[in-house]
């Protein structure tokens, strides 16, 4: 028998389960969809997309024109610091290379322009919040009126935004299963 030919015996469900070629290793960073996420990976992608935007807002010093205080009650700036966080997280990586961190501040730099019209859009400031403003095109029914709301403390804030968010995502979970027929499987 040639060497290349050789095909080893079909491993059993348990030897393919116990190799772990590199155990402990956390999960490459990888993009998030936030409209798709589990209503527990919703909380622990919000605590930890939390963490690191203190993070760089102390380490750069960045005033509320750029990283506003609920930047989380906005889906614009959810999205725009996740990116830069999943772009972070790559330049950083041990097995990136010596210029990458480089790129990433001139994304950054990009980022941070960004930031300034997405805050500038949603009406979100320092010491203020209200939901961006949005625009009825012809047809639609109008946009509902917003006030704004004055901050009291951004971290009970914060922490009572991701538990609504995390029930509303668990209770559109329950519909959805509940609507799953048991026997095929199929959403009926």
């Amino acid at each position: 028998m040639i060497d290349d030919d050789f095909t080893p015996d079909a491993e059993s469900p348990d030897e393919q389960d116990a190799f772990d070629p590199q155990p402990g290793l956390p999960d490459p960073p990888h993009p998030i969809n936030w409209n798709l996420l589990s209503s527990t990976d919703l909380e622990a992608e919000l605590l930890e997309l939390n963490r690191w935007v203190d993070w760089l807002r102390h380490t750069y010093g960045l005033p509320a024109s750029v990283i506003p205080p609920m930047w989380h009650r906005h889906p614009e700036l959810i999205w725009e610091l996740s990116a830069l966080h999943l772009s972070w997280l790559g330049a950083y990586d041990a097995e990136q290379n010596a210029a990458a961190p480089l790129g990433w501040h001139r994304d950054f730099a990009d980022a941070r322009q960004r930031l300034r019209e997405w805050v500038a859009t949603s009406g979100t400031r320092l010491d203020r919040d209200r939901p961006t403003r949005q625009t009825s095109w012809p047809g639609e029914p109008p946009a509902e009126p917003v006030e704004e709301k004055t901050i009291g403390d951004r971290d009970e804030d914060f922490v009572d935004f991701v538990i609504d968010e995390v029930n509303k995502r668990k209770r559109a979970e329950d519909n959805f299963y509940a609507g799953v027929n048991r026997e095929t499987g199929e959403v009926g």
